[in-house]
């Protein structure tokens, strides 16, 4: 029993259903766990994970197969929904049941939205039960689901934020690991989230101009986008104001090598001419709403800068850094894209985002977040991992995941210039398999 859970707490388990399509073979699984772990006897969510097994194993072999647990990125994403088994997941499902977890607060566990949220009570309540969906609180759910699905310690698989929640796991409960796999995702130990948004402003500076440099034709269209959109009123399909700050959001493109290029495509076709003049295009609008609307996914404003506090208030990080670099400002020519920050702004413009304002605030200015890592057990740890690094990620710093890895005792890395940030996109299999090699290599 790993201790983050307590010796007394056993999570309820029940099988929602069972299906077999396209080589493979699901189970839906419901987990009843406390909502706060430290007062197991208190208010209790629940927790959804899917198994994905190989319909290449029998299922009396799949039942003796070690299971693989993938924390998906975020905050606030909810699990992959696989229609086939491909990339990472077809390599791991030869050797491994997966579990894809749907960590608290998205997709079938006891989800958060704008609808939901108000029904805790006041902008205070909902700040306060707001603090147990951080990394430590999920590690400690994935404690309990181990435990109920009778394994014994397991490979943990983490991605972007799930590589957050790994190295949580590492601190607090290593008895439940076999081994531990990271892409594009070791956190900061320690230090403000400051220090994060000054690293990403740099790096997403960087990515624009190598993204200029390919497509010429696209600085000229979003300086046109920009120009239209300071003199002439534009509304996204759920009625809210497309401003140039939010047009700006449409770099989170930026942040991989799978998604980069589809960025000259929603450009492309931008402007139609109509009874009115030249607005905006229908398609254009549509395509813009899916990339800076929150409405499936709130917990990532609400949460995005928390996932760096420790100890000290993150007092919206990316929005006071962002006075240091003015070059990314709305009314800047020529006009940046920007990446992941979230600012105040969001819950102003965003409809999705405007009932959780007062939240939002709440939460920046608390001060006494707990800590996510534990240092001392990090410099002593015996369990295998291997990490990615992608020397370009505009969203996980080089230097600072560095620097993480070399505070975590035996950590392997593998750093590539040839991914980004979505690089198990790109080739999930390869980088998958090479990982598992290192991390058993070190054994």
């Amino acid at each position: 029993m790993s201790a983050i859970s307590g010796s007394r707490i056993r999570a309820r388990h029940e099988v929602r259903g069972r299906h077999e399509f396209r080589g493979m073979r699901t189970v839906e699984h419901l987990f009843t766990v406390p909502l706060d772990h430290t007062a197991p006897g208190g208010e209790t969510i629940t927790v959804f994970a899917r198994e994905y097994v190989s319909a290449a194993h029998s299922k009396e072999e799949a039942a003796e197969l070690p299971w693989l647990l993938f924390l998906q990125g975020g905050p606030g994403g909810r699990g992959n929904r696989f229609g086939s088994l491909g990339g990472w997941s077809k390599a791991a499902a030869r050797d491994f049941r997966i579990l894809m977890l749907d960590q608290r607060g998205t997709g079938l566990s006891s989800p958060i939205d704008r609808t939901t949220l108000p029904l805790r009570g006041s902008a205070q309540d909902q700040a306060a039960y707001l603090e147990h969906f951080r990394a430590d609180s999920i590690v400690a759910d994935a404690e309990l689901v181990r435990e109920a699905l009778g394994s014994g310690p397991w490979t943990v698989y983490g991605q972007s934020y799930g590589g957050f929640c790994a190295l949580t796991y590492l601190s607090f409960a290593p008895d439940g690991l076999q081994e531990v796999l990271v892409t594009g995702g070791l956190a900061p130990l320690a230090g403000p989230a400051d220090d994060v948004y000054r690293a990403t402003f740099q790096r997403v500076a960087a990515r624009n101009a190598e993204y200029f440099g390919w497509y010429p034709e696209d600085r000229v269209m979003v300086e046109r986008i920009a120009r239209h959109l300071r003199h002439t009123p534009e509304f996204l399909p759920d009625s809210s104001p497309l401003t140039v700050e939010r047009f700006q959001m449409v770099g989170a493109f930026l942040g991989g090598n799978t998604r980069v290029d589809s960025l000259h495509y929603l450009l492309e076709d931008a402007f139609v001419s109509t009874g009115d003049g030249v607005r905006l295009s229908d398609a254009f609008l549509d395509q813009v709403q899916g990339i800076v609307s929150r409405r499936s996914n709130p917990l990532y404003a609400l949460m995005h800068e928390s996932i760096y506090g420790q100890g000290q208030a993150t007092d919206w990080a990316a929005w006071r850094v962002l006075a240091e670099y003015p070059e990314f400002g709305p009314d800047a020519e020529p006009l940046l894209l920007t990446g992941e920050m979230v600012y105040p702004w969001y819950f102003e413009q965003d409809p999705a985002l405007q009932p959780l304002r007062d939240v939002a605030h709440l939460l920046a200015a608390k001060q006494d977040w707990k800590p996510l890592y534990d240092v001392g057990q990090l410099a002593a740890n015996t369990v295998p991992v291997a990490a990615a690094i992608y020397s370009d990620d505009i969203y996980v710093d080089r230097q600072l995941s560095l620097e993480t890895a070399s505070a975590v005792r035996g950590l392997q890395v593998w750093e590539s210039g040839d991914f980004h940030h979505d690089g198990i996109s790109d080739d999930g299999e390869g980088i998958f398999a090479r990982l598992l090699g290192m991390a058993r290599s070190g054994r």
